[in-house]
């Protein structure tokens, strides 16, 4: 795709699931998949963005491109603006984010949400999500949900309950609600400005680094994803959900 990278960003330390990156999937490091995921598609550049040497080396025998980063990022963007650093990409760039705990990622989704970036010149970020499935979804905290106005930017992320439901009589409000999707293509111009803006309130409370952008005035453009996300990979439960997806498609 011109002008468009795809970075993984793949780090050991994960507090859930430490290493998990090298967690074996039906045989193979869980960021093999990913990486052999992302080479089906038709992305020109595909970087691993890693902080450890372990990763890096596992990634080396594939033939990958490995970007070492800082063991200092707290978030992902904060490593993907060190790539975008490293590599001098120009400001106009898109670099998508493939997170290396989604080897399940459709391929039909990185392409969208990098055309949904291309095509809204307003907006810094785009991101996908897909319809919440009930009332549970819609009040689990760990279900982060996202509202957009009519031309499809966000108005506002949470893990609470959003939007509010004042008058029973009204509509549901799952009908309003999304259910976000950790996938991002960014501007290079706006990951380069996001690494130097502090962490904002909204962001310390609700862990999540999107409202930092929101904060400082970018704007994020959302879509219903074409196609439905598979399992990502927090725990061990997700591991062997995973597991079970991949060898059933053999």
């Amino acid at each position: 795709m011109k002008n468009t990278v795809l970075v993984i960003p793949s780090r050991f330390a994960s507090t859930r699931l430490s290493g998990k990156p090298l967690r074996l999937i039906a045989g193979k490091p869980m960021i093999q998949h990913v990486y052999e995921r992302a080479k089906q598609s038709n992305f020109e550049t595909i970087i691993i963005a890693t902080d450890d040497a372990r990763i890096e080396a596992c990634c080396l025998e594939l033939g990958a491109t490995v970007c070492m980063t800082s063991k200092e990022h707290e978030t992902g963007s904060d490593r993907l603006a060190e790539v975008v650093t490293q590599y001098n990409w120009s400001d106009d760039t898109i670099v998508v984010n493939l997170q290396g705990d989604e080897p399940l990622t459709p391929i039909e989704n990185l392409y969208q949400v990098a055309d949904n970036l291309a095509n809204n010149p307003e907006a810094a970020i785009a991101t996908l999500a897909t319809p919440l499935q009930n009332s549970k979804e819609y009040n689990d905290p760990n279900v982060v949900k996202v509202v957009m106005d009519k031309k499809g930017m966000a108005l506002y992320f949470s893990r609470a309950s959003i939007p509010f439901q004042r008058d029973v009589e009204h509509k549901n409000c799952t009908a309003f609600a999304l259910r976000h999707i950790g996938i991002y293509a960014y501007r290079a111009s706006y990951l380069k400005a996001f690494a130097k803006m502090d962490v904002c309130p909204l962001e310390d409370l609700e862990k999540l680094e999107q409202l930092r952008a929101m904060w400082y005035g970018s704007r994020i453009h959302v879509e219903i994803a074409k196609e439905v996300p598979g399992h990502g990979v927090d725990t061990e439960e997700d591991l062997i959900a995973v597991e079970k997806v991949i060898l059933a498609q053999k």
